[in-house]
Parts: structure tokens; sequence; C-alpha cells
């Protein structure tokens, strides 16, 4: 059953994704990307990586998809058709298909010859994560906590209008 998932899950993300680059207008575009990310999220879960695939939709269906649409709403696109100019010649089309082949193969070589160490059952939890996250990488922790916080002030004060008294 879970073959069945993961193949509707696969041709579902790679049509969505490909429709991406095909639709016309942005909202459309908008959706299909959405299906994309819901049908990764699928993905993640039938690798019982649960974490990352609600940490997945969270952020990337629902905060950056908002963040998107936003700016499709916010610069009037929302209605309007955009021209797909592409000029995709025989060869360009020929040497893609041909690189993407090469780089497939390379990767199932590598995988079928390279023995993957077995996996322990609790190694990918939140529990483990959380204690790694607050023992043995606290520092980093701590520092990338405060790196996001000069970014925010620098975004801010990049964004602040000036007073100039004149």
């Amino acid at each position: 059953m879970a073959t069945v998932f993961f193949w509707i899950a696969s041709v579902l993300a790679v049509a969505s994704a490909l429709s991406i680059l095909f639709v016309k207008k942005p909202t459309r575009a908008l959706l299909a990307l959405l299906v994309c990310m819901i049908c990764l999220g699928v993905l993640y879960t039938l690798l019982h990586a649960y974490f990352v695939a609600i940490v997945h939709l969270i952020v990337y269906a629902g905060a950056v998809l908002v963040l998107f649409l936003f700016v499709i709403m916010l610069e009037g696109l929302g209605a309007t058709t955009l021209p797909i100019q592409r000029r995709f010649s025989p060869l360009h089309l020929a040497l893609t298909a041909a690189a993407g082949l090469i780089f497939s193969f390379f990767i199932v070589k590598i995988l079928c010859s390279s023995k993957l160490p077995a996996l322990q059952n609790a190694a990918g939890t939140v529990e483990n994560l959380g204690k790694n996250l607050f023992t043995n990488y606290l520092l980093p922790f701590e520092l990338v906590a405060v790196l996001i916080l000069v970014g925010i002030f620098a975004a801010v004060s990049l964004i602040k209008p000036e007073n100039k008294k004149s």
C-alpha cells in the first residue's frame, strides 16, 4: 500500500512541478506549487520522517506560499496572463535530457554500490533532535539565534524611513 501512495505522490509531485513551468496564470502556478509541496510532505511521511514532513508543510506550504500569494496579489498579477516565451531548440532539449540521464545513472550507481548504514529507530525522532540541539549543539544554536536577531534588526533599519529635518 505504501508503494501505491509513493507512486501517486511522486507522479503528482512531478506533474505539478512541470505545470508550474507551463501555466500562464501566476495563481494557478501557485496552486500547482501547493500541490507539489503537499506531495513532498506525503513522501516525507512515507519515509517515516514525520517531523520533517510537518515542518515542510508548515514552513513551505504555509508561510512561503502565503508570501508568494501576497506578492502576486500586491503586484496585481492574479488575473493577468503572463506571456510564456521560451525558445528551446532541439539541441538544448537533447543536451538537457542527456545530462539528466547521465546524472541519474551516476546517482543510481553510487546508491546501489555503497552499503548504507542501518537506521536506528529512534535516531531521527524529535526527542533525540531536541536533546542533541540543547546539549551537544547549544552554542551554535544560540549563535544562530543571535544572528537571526541581528538580521531582523538590519531588515527593520533598512525599511524604516529616515526622518530628515530640512
